[in-house]
């Protein structure tokens, strides 16, 4: 969604800034790492983290910094590179900086969901309260709609809607197969089932699933392994996440064709969405 927001700011005119804390980074420095000027990639893979560097990628025009104290990063993404708009990635359980607007992402289930380390919430459901707006991944049924209202009334809700894209081999030269080819799913985030269900939505056959946990960092074993896996489910092709691309981009040659399929969203109704968000930046500028 961070990528998605930047996208729809810059073909408005705004020169937007994703600010990261750069989770599990392998070389964390301090002060600030500027992944992307919105022009250019200027860190790797171990210095931004995989999120951070995944986003450079998909919002090429948004600059992308990352420090353990956003305030530090805001103040050097508007004086180095002439930010206008600072998006916090992961940012709404972050209260240390201020914000104009709170947009948060959540699933039906989340509504009902307990806080960690008694479930998988970072924040309580009543925090929605401060929300200015609450985006449904699915769209929100009758029931959801009916919770919202008692715990973030005053919120504009949308709606998240998702497709996937054409595959991108990781290289290029390689032939790979188009759907409904068999392939293994090869998934290293939080929900993997959620990314093999989306393949079989838009006519893949997943003939194998191959999964590690959210941001592992791959190395040559894992090839090995992933190769192993490839032959044993008769798969022609592997097709992985854009956010596994960023850390497998580092170990090509790949000993087999790998893809990764981006996920394209829309935030629905979209020119309700972006006619509240261009309304609530001006009401923030006016302040």
């Amino acid at each position: 969604v961070g990528a998605h927001l930047a996208r729809l700011l810059a073909a408005r005119g705004e020169q937007p800034a994703i600010l990261s804390r750069g989770y599990r980074r392998r070389r964390p420095e301090p002060g600030v790492v500027i992944v992307s000027d919105g022009r250019r990639l200027g860190a790797d893979l171990d210095r931004s983290g995989d999120e951070p560097l995944m986003l450079a990628r998909l919002a090429p025009s948004a600059a992308v910094l990352v420090c353990d104290v956003r305030a530090t990063a805001a103040a050097v993404a508007e004086t180095t590179l002439g930010a206008t708009v600072h998006l916090l990635d992961d940012g709404f359980q972050h209260r240390a900086m201020a914000r104009d607007i709170d947009i948060v992402l959540v699933t039906p289930a989340d509504l009902v969901g307990r806080r960690l380390p008694f479930g998988l919430l970072r924040s309580s459901v009543g925090a929605l309260a401060r929300a200015d707006a609450v985006i449904v991944d699915g769209g929100p049924d009758e029931a959801t709609t009916a919770r919202l209202a008692v715990v973030a009334p005053s919120a504009r809700v949308f709606r998240l809607d998702r497709a996937l894209g054409a595959a991108e081999p990781l290289e290029r030269a390689r032939p790979f197969p188009a759907a409904p080819a068999p392939v293994l799913a090869l998934a290293g985030i939080a929900r993997p089932a959620r990314f093999t269900a989306a393949l079989r939505a838009a006519g893949w056959e997943v003939a194998g699933v191959l999964a590690f946990p959210d941001h592992h960092r791959y190395d040559a074993r894992d090839l090995d392994r992933l190769a192993r896996a490839s032959i044993d489910a008769r798969a022609e092709a592997v097709v992985t996440t854009e956010k596994d691309a960023v850390r497998l981009r580092p170990l090509r040659p790949l000993p087999v064709p790998v893809a990764a399929v981006p996920l394209m969203i829309t935030i629905e109704p979209a020119d309700a969405f972006e006619a509240w968000l261009t309304s609530r930046l001006a009401e923030a500028r006016a302040r």
